[in-house]
């Protein structure tokens, strides 16, 4: 690419094509950027910033917070709640919904994130990430209620991750493609590093916690079980396993060079439709993957398509190469032996 071009330059560009975005949507996008920034920054400093370590507390998941976790979710909160774009946030880390103060004109969006995916890896010093999604707030709705969040995947306005790892990396969809810009650290700006970005249908690669295995549903394994046999097996050829445990990571790396991502439904918690939530890293995650030219489902329907019962919903996820999702996808609505 012999033309630099900044965020800003590729967000005003897409306001232009025929009001694309508008540019409230626009600048809500820009302080995202700003508190990834940050964000970066902090995991950056590592150790030198006294940043390591849990923060003795737990999340809403009753999941053990690390000091970054708190850090990265309080950044994304100051950041966004002076902007005026904004009616409220709701995050992954946190309880409730977080009303914007109305210090300006109340703002038309909803935004919702995960402060810091993969926060098992940051004292070991692997790529871990922000997760966000952006919503229109109901029309009509003058004080915005926990219930005006539970929208669909497919009524997203905005959605993307960044990515901290050897590079820093945005990767942003507005509904016109994926495009990725990394972070020029001299010059302080996210640059466009790529457009237009397409997962290959097909893959040799897949992305599971094996050590699960013993808990997962018949159609995983019997998926998994193929993958294994390689070249003698059914599929007929040889697969690679990936897993990062991090679900920014995996994903970027199927954006990058194709494969499937998959964390379905198990017997431990048989009540739970999954682990990851729907709100702050499904739904985000499967636009921008469908945007890519890739599939995302729960193993039975589209993602996109769910209807968010509640702000912390749980859900099964298996998404990428469209090829392998759909193949995944037709083994579990396969009819059981015996019905």
């Amino acid at each position: 690419m012999s033309q630099k071009i900044s965020l800003t330059r590729y967000l005003v560009e897409q306001q232009r094509q025929d009001g694309h975005i508008p540019p409230e949507l626009r600048l809500l996008l820009e302080i995202v950027a700003r508190a990834c920034k940050s964000i970066s920054q902090a995991v950056n400093k590592g150790a030198l910033g006294g940043v390591l370590g849990t923060a003795g507390s737990e999340n809403v998941q009753g999941e053990v917070q690390k000091k970054l976790d708190i850090i990265a979710n309080e950044v994304l909160i100051e950041a966004n709640e002076w902007g005026g774009h904004l009616a409220a946030m709701a995050s992954e880390e946190m309880d409730s919904i977080y009303l914007v103060p109305n210090r300006y004109p109340q703002g038309e969006y909803l935004l919702l994130f995960d402060p810091l995916d993969g926060s098992s890896n940051i004292d070991v010093n692997v790529s871990i990430g922000t997760i966000f999604s952006v919503l229109k707030k109901p029309e009509g709705s003058a004080a915005v209620e926990e219930k005006d969040f539970l929208q669909a995947g497919n009524k997203q306005v905005a959605a993307g991750y960044c990515v901290y790892g050897p590079q820093t990396t945005l990767v942003l969809t507005v509904g016109d493609g994926v495009a990725m810009f990394t972070l020029d650290r001299e010059q302080g700006s996210f640059v466009l590093t790529e457009e237009n970005v397409q997962i290959p249908a097909d893959t040799k690669e897949f992305a599971i916690n094996m050590s699960n295995m013993r808990h997962w549903d018949e159609p995983v394994k019997r998926y998994i079980d193929e993958c294994l046999q390689g070249k003698e097996g059914p599929r007929g050829k040889d697969f690679n396993m990936r897993w990062i445990a991090s679900m920014v990571a995996d994903v970027h790396r199927i954006l990058t060079r194709g494969g499937v991502f998959m964390y379905p439904w198990d017997k431990r918690e048989p009540q739970k439709a999954g682990k990851l939530r729907l709100m702050y890293e499904a739904n985000p995650m499967s636009w921008l993957i469908e945007q890519a030219g890739g599939a995302a489902t729960n193993g039975r329907q589209r993602i996109l398509d769910l209807q968010p019962g509640k702000l912390h919903e749980r859900v099964s996820v298996v998404l990428g190469s469209k090829n392998e999702v759909e193949r995944i996808t037709a083994y579990h609505l396969e009819p059981k032996a015996g019905l």
